[in-house]
């Protein structure tokens, strides 16, 4: 993470000294279906909201590292699932005013574990399979707290989200 800070000219001419802007690396956020179509979710303390929390997948992607190829890895290494048919989803800034990361959102098919979650982690990650439904209902609840698990989760099953919009 890098704090930089900035002089910036808006576009109506005005300055603004002393403005903060919070580097950090992207990420990948990965819808992961099995093929009964459960999707593959963790249980998982999160620091940031200060207790266990569920959530999809995702991890850092490495300097240079392609964003499916972070995935695929990030995949592997918390769940031990390996999956087929990756689909981007999309790539959205985290922060606008903020930050200078950037969260790449996929979709997976036909996941199947093929060894044990190697995340190394400090915390415990607990593997839950999902239906659709019940991720559904865990957002409407607030057991799904992260906004870019809640959006990659409305990216990955609404359809107008996914197909063009007719002219």
């Amino acid at each position: 993470m890098t704090v930089e800070l900035h002089t910036v000219r808006l576009p109506d001419g005005r300055i603004v000294e002393d403005y903060h802007r919070i580097v950090l690396p992207d990420y990948s956020v990965m819808y992961v279906e099995t093929s009964d179509g459960r999707v593959v979710v963790e249980r998982q303390y999160k620091h940031g909201v200060g207790h266990a929390t569920l959530t999809l997948p995702a991890g850092l992607i490495s300097p240079g590292e392609e964003p499916v190829v972070g995935a695929r890895r990030e995949l592997l290494e918390e769940t031990g699932y390996e999956a087929d048919g990756w689909e981007s989803l999309g790539t959205f800034v985290q922060n606008s005013n903020y930050a200078g990361s950037r969260a790449h959102v996929f979709r997976a098919r036909n996941a199947r574990r093929v060894a044990e979650p190697d995340s190394g982690d400090l915390e415990h990650i607990e593997i839950v399979l999902m239906t659709p439904g019940e991720l559904f209902a865990a957002i409407r609840e607030n057991r799904i707290e992260v906004t870019s698990f809640a959006a990659a989760i409305a990216l990955a099953t609404h359809p107008a989200l996914r197909s063009p919009i007719p002219g």
